[in-house]
């Protein structure tokens, strides 16, 4: 199928909320030029690794599998680097190790990365000193330095992100198939977190479980070549539609569109408008997709969206990640669950404990207390004890360096604390120890559930 006809698939014309302001606007011919390149290129994966997601996303909405979703804020092309790669996979595979273990139930593992360049802002712009820029708006629009050269709007970055990102997934793949994530090295990982003085006995015996578990396996003659590679897949927020429109592709088996810039795409929650560009695309490629829902959605809201998106009902297709914040999740939460399973639709509930849970500091430090992060999750789990039904997973902003962006935790990071290593791009991460800390308070959850 050609472009053009790819291009007629979605509705013209359609509001398309928090888009870049492209020099020479959007129909300009810097930004065209980005789109016509991007539009040669080869898929970033293969619209059967999205189908092989979609039934795994199935599983979990019956209960039968957990989803573990983490990674950067906002990904940034110079930290793509193989290191800054390798830790955040090793950080997702050692608290997928641990859930997996305590929940007794596969896990299906999905990095915020290889597309997590952009990202949504209140304002336009920004002003400091006196002086106002545009607004940084992710590596794929623009550069953090606040100089009018850096914060004006590239098309080409677009391609940059493409590039990257193909190079990030070309690693993420190495890593995942050629030894590094074999379960028994994951779980030498996490026994020297479990070891550390800071997080006391609890998790030492934890990891010594896993480690007879692996040791009975092997005793008892389980191939240890299945213990070597994982399936691992790659996510991103679908939010400029030029790129996400310029990477749909019609899959040659099912002659359908999908967008094979990432395996699982979710539309947020200043986008998710039912009229809006974003929604309409999210409607017409095949793609697994997820919508983030804050506190103001209401059962309506979540029924209307059910019913643009997946009308026929098709499991795994659809995965509602809440951002409550800690204070609302126990009051808001239930009424949309209530509903949506009355509804007889097919979900996956995520709790996303990050995006309800940012202050900033009298110093200026845009940050998160651990333990909201980890009370919106315990109260996540709670509404669906209470309802009956799968506390589905977690969608987590991490990263595998110890960064000090969110305060507490086993460490006990200060907000004095956050200027040592504040490195984020954009909003406050867990670092490598607060992300396994959760990982073994969430594991005790899925055990007691």
């Amino acid at each position: 199928m050609t472009s053009s006809r790819i291009d007629s698939i979605f509705t013209p014309g359609l509001v398309a909320a928090q888009q870049p302001q492209w020099p020479g606007g959007a129909d300009g011919e810097p930004i065209q030029k980005a789109v016509a390149q991007l539009k040669k290129l080869p898929p970033l994966v293969f619209a059967g690794e999205c189908d092989n997601l979609k039934a795994r996303i199935a599983e979990a909405a019956d209960g039968r599998a957990f989803w573990l979703q983490g990674g950067d804020c906002a990904e940034t092309f110079v930290a793509a680097t193989a290191d800054s790669i390798r830790n955040r996979i090793k950080t997702i595979l050692q608290m997928a190790a641990v859930l997996q273990y305590f929940a007794s139930m596969p896990v299906i593992k999905v990095g915020r990365m290889a597309g997590q360049f952009a990202k949504p802002r209140s304002n336009n712009d920004e002003t400091r000193d006196g002086v106002t820029l545009p607004a940084y708006r992710g590596d794929a629009v623009n550069d953090l330095a606040f100089t009018l050269e850096a914060r004006t709007p590239d098309p080409q970055r677009l391609v940059q992100v493409y590039n990257t990102s193909a190079a990030t997934l070309n690693l993420v793949r190495a890593f995942t198939t050629g030894g590094f994530a074999d379960l028994r090295q994951v779980h030498e990982w996490n026994k020297g977190f479990a070891s550390d003085p800071r997080f006391g006995a609890r998790y030492e015996q934890l990891a010594n479980e896993i480690g007879r578990a692996l040791e009975f396996m092997v005793s008892a003659g389980v191939d240890p070549e299945a213990f070597k590679t994982v399936d691992f897949y790659s996510s991103h927020e679908a939010l400029i539609l030029e790129y996400e429109k310029a990477l749909t592709r019609i899959d040659s088996r099912t002659d359908l569109p999908y967008d094979v810039s990432g395996h699982f795409v979710w539309v947020g929650e200043r986008t998710r408008q039912l009229d809006g560009a974003h929604m309409d695309f999210a409607s017409k490629i095949q793609n697994p997709i997820g919508i983030k829902l804050g506190p103001k959605t209401t059962p309506e809201d979540a029924l209307a969206m059910i019913a643009k998106l997946n009308p026929s009902n098709e499991p795994g297709r659809l995965t509602f990640i809440t951002r409550m914040g800690a204070g609302q999740i126990r009051e808001k939460l239930p009424a949309l669950v209530e509903a949506v399973t009355k509804s007889g639709a097919k979900v996956l509930w995520v709790c996303d404990p990050m995006h309800g849970n940012t202050y900033e500091t009298s110093t200026g430090y845009k940050t998160r207390k651990f333990d909201d992060v980890m009370d919106e999750v315990r109260g996540f789990f709670e509404v669906h004890k209470k309802l009956g039904t799968h506390p589905g997973g977690i969608h987590i902003e991490l990263t595998g360096d110890d960064v000090t962006e969110c305060v507490g935790g086993g460490e006990q990071i200060s907000e004095a604390d956050l200027a040592g290593r504040y490195e984020t791009a954009c909003d406050p991460r867990l670092n490598h120890t607060q992300s396994l800390e959760l990982a073994f308070l969430v594991a005790e959850m899925l055990r007691d559930r």
